[in-house]
């Protein structure tokens, strides 16, 4: 296989997982708690099935919030695998909102290089092998990559903006991201706040529809991985708050440092 082919794979996969999720949106569900409290629905199990059961395909390991962990001495000398999250922003399906998504990326030697995110409720596909793209009403399996781009827009795009745009979650505001909004307003009189839930706000930065997102909460790599690969193949950069550095993959402990996201690099300097 080459990595079309994967690339294949792991569209096709999104779709089919958000087609089950939105089975599940759309009628009664109920809502369990894992141990550390966050919840989980059916449509998690079902789309993390879907998605392991396709990407095995592919003969790479592969880390998923619904799996079950692999030890750090078993994982720590991988050189590719996958890392999904079959159903990110678990909150904002249960609240109906319809900001949740799909996440699948490929991470080589602990950065992320071709990921995928699928939003089943606007049909929207944002994708990553080098170069960034997007691509609306996407609902139905593709067998070319060369066919999809013919729909497809490159990221970023072509924005006529004189605000500066940031975005903060919807779900995990707290007292550190508003004192560094704060901190941004003083450099920028245009600011705008925006609140977006799971893996859309690095869409949107990805797309240059907004400028910077700042995280500073906990995250667990899955949560962005695929994000983070769309976001640097488009130009922008997903950078640790504490080393200043790109956030890495494959760590002893799967949780990330506080972060930043922006779809330029000049973030180094604040």
């Amino acid at each position: 296989m080459n990595r079309e082919d994967w690339l294949l794979i792991i569209i096709n996969a999104s779709l089919e997982a958000g087609r089950e999720i939105l089975d599940v949106y759309n009628a009664d569900f109920s809502v369990e708690l894992k141990t550390d409290s966050s919840p989980i629905t059916q449509a998690d199990k079902n789309a993390h099935h879907i998605i392991i059961n396709t990407l095995e395909k592919t003969n790479l390991p592969i880390i998923s919030e619904e799996g079950e962990q692999t030890p750090y001495q078993k994982r720590k000398d991988w050189k590719q695998f996958w890392m999904v999250d079959p159903l990110d922003g678990t909150k904002e399906f249960v609240n109906r909102n319809g900001e949740f998504s799909v996440n699948i990326a490929l991470i080589e030697n602990g950065k992320p290089t071709m990921g995928v995110i699928y939003i089943p409720v606007q049909q929207a596909l944002y994708f990553a092998d080098k170069q960034a793209y997007k691509i609306e009403n996407f609902s139905k399996p593709i067998y070319s990559i060369t066919n999809l781009l013919v729909n497809a827009e490159q990221l970023p795009l072509i924005q006529n903006r004189s605000n500066f745009i940031v975005l903060a979650s919807r779900s995990h505001m707290n007292e550190q991201t508003t004192s560094f909004i704060n901190k941004l307003k003083e450099n920028y009189t245009h600011l705008t706040i925006q609140q977006k839930g799971s893996s859309l706000k690095l869409c949107t930065i990805a797309e240059n529809s907004a400028d910077i997102y700042p995280r500073f909460g906990p995250t667990m790599e899955w949560d962005i991985a695929a994000g983070h690969a769309i976001i640097n193949a488009a130009g922008g950069s997903v950078i640790n708050w504490e080393t200043k550095t790109s956030l890495q993959y494959n760590k002893e402990s799967l949780l990330n440092s506080s972060f930043i996201v922006n779809s330029t690099s000049q973030i180094q300097s604040l």
